[in-house]
């Protein structure tokens, strides 16, 4: 099915010759958004399956090339290491910061990694709220939500005081039912295959780091 609506998705699977087409969908008419909609999405990337900061750096790499300003911050990648992305992202001009150093959100003291979750978290609103991007990515904060770091109000209500039009995507496994009820868009990645299971292969530069 080839849509005249180049924002829909197109349907290119096979058919067999004698299967009946499938009616085409009337294009519209769509809900008018409530005047007190936000331009700005709110996007999840979750599951188990790899891509999630991926899909994300796509869209880093896509906002980019429109000339837009993006921020990207990691909750739980350590600093240590110089990833593909960051050097790639610093030739687009733009600056990924890992704020995860000795932060495993595995130690024994509950407590410790609370306050290093909001210390994270803090860095986080202060960019969310400059009014300097328009495109701010959160990778890996599902877990600060999943693992109780973070309150869902506490990031709610920073993500409803962002400025307006600013586009916000979220990656990490285990995304609350709270989380995927906020946001706007929800994608769950699948793990079907992956050769570190199937041949114990392990990450691959320019692929995985």
């Amino acid at each position: 099915m080839t849509s005249t609506n180049p924002e829909e998705p197109v349907d290119d699977s096979p058919r067999h010759p004698k299967a009946p087409r499938p009616k085409q969908r009337t294009p519209g008419p769509y809900p008018v958004p409530p005047k007190n909609r936000r331009t700005g999405l709110v996007i999840v990337n979750t599951g188990t399956g790899k891509g999630k900061t991926t899909a994300a750096l796509g869209v880093l790499l896509r906002a980019r090339g429109r000339g837009m300003k993006v921020a990207m911050l990691q909750f739980i990648k350590s600093a240590d290491t110089d990833r593909g992305e960051h050097v790639g992202a610093r030739e687009l001009g733009v600056e990924i910061v890992p704020m995860g150093a000795g932060f495993t959100w595995l130690s024994e003291s509950i407590e410790e990694d609370r306050k290093l979750a909001r210390k994270c978290w803090a860095r986080c609103t202060e960019v969310l709220h400059s009014d300097e991007h328009d495109v701010v990515i959160f990778d890996e904060l599902t877990y600060a939500l999943s693992y109780g770091w973070l309150t869902h109000d506490e990031v709610f209500s920073a993500l409803d005081e962002r400025p307006d039009g600013t586009h916000v995507v979220i990656t990490g496994r285990n995304a609350t039912d709270e989380l995927v009820e906020y946001a706007d868009l929800v994608t769950e990645m699948k793990e079907i295959k992956h050769p570190y299971r199937t041949e114990g292969l392990s990450a691959q530069p320019g692929i995985d780091l």
